[in-house]
């Protein structure tokens, strides 16, 4: 049986960038029945849902493995990622139908730069996660991401899964509170990767609550404990057509550079 994950961490040493993203390994570890994988310890394909993944090893690459993995793929493949826009993953979808539809951004904002932390609005208490907030932190995450297939799907099995990661941190699931109702308004998750990286992991806004700037709110908190467990840099995924998003994080410091775009391929039909 192929060791996904030791294959794709040998890639990511490589890379400098993982080949599968979060959920896919979730979906590994925890639920192994649900991905199909082909291949062998030079490379493989791995279909989850209807996204695949093509992982080849930089030291097979070159030798036509992409392309007859590619060829071996189920018919239920209908998306497929290129995490960093590899030059190779681009013309193996151009050669054989696949068209680029989403680029998912990565931006980065060093700690040297100044953060300002407002005063909370009246009426709203902003604290870490504490037991009890399991219900309404899903039902603030299901309104957000509606429309959002990776994200707005999380259910309490998968919200356990993740709080039960080596970086999750209590302290650091901001959440926002209305002290008259008792709900939640938003939510920010960051993530520690290491001493020196942190991550804006989700920002979340009850539909309801827009427009009272909690976006930011969250996210400046968030930043601020982040920056106060001593990281060198914060980084975050955003869609790159997401333009009031784009604006907002660019406004905190954060840039975004050409190689750090994943891009999402979907087959013609």
């Amino acid at each position: 049986m192929l060791d996904i994950t030791s294959l794709a961490r040998l890639t990511e040493a490589a890379d400098g960038v993982a080949p599968l993203d979060e959920s896919t390994l979730l979906a590994v570890r925890h639920h192994p029945e649900s991905v199909e994988v082909w291949g062998d310890n030079r490379g493989f394909g791995l279909l989850h849902g209807d996204e695949m993944s093509l992982v080849v090893l930089p030291n097979e690459r070159g030798t036509g493995l992409g392309r007859r993995l590619l060829l071996q793929a189920p018919a239920e493949a209908r998306l497929a990622w290129s995490h960093g826009d590899h030059p190779a993953a681009r013309a193996l979808a151009a050669s054989y139908g696949w068209e680029r539809v989403r680029e998912l951004w990565v931006m980065r904002r060093p700690s040297s730069i100044p953060l300002t932390v407002g005063e909370v609005p009246a009426g709203i208490t902003v604290r870490g996660f504490a037991p009890g907030d399991e219900d309404e932190l899903l039902r603030v995450n299901a309104a957000a991401f509606a429309s959002h297939p990776e994200q707005g799907a999380l259910d309490r099995a998968g919200l356990q899964e993740r709080m039960a990661e080596p970086w999750f941190s209590a302290a650091g699931l901001i959440t926002a509170w209305d002290d008259a109702t008792g709900r939640l308004l938003a939510f920010h998750w960051t993530k520690q990767h290491s001493p020196a990286s942190g991550e804006v992991y989700v920002v979340g806004v009850d539909p309801a609550a827009q427009g009272r700037g909690l976006g930011r709110l969250v996210t400046v908190a968030g930043l601020a404990h982040l920056l106060s467990r001593g990281v060198d840099e914060i980084h975050l995924y955003v869609e790159g057509d997401n333009t009031p998003a784009l604006r907002l994080y660019s406004g905190l410091g954060f840039s975004h550079a050409a190689a750090d775009t994943h891009v999402q391929y979907r087959r013609r039909a």
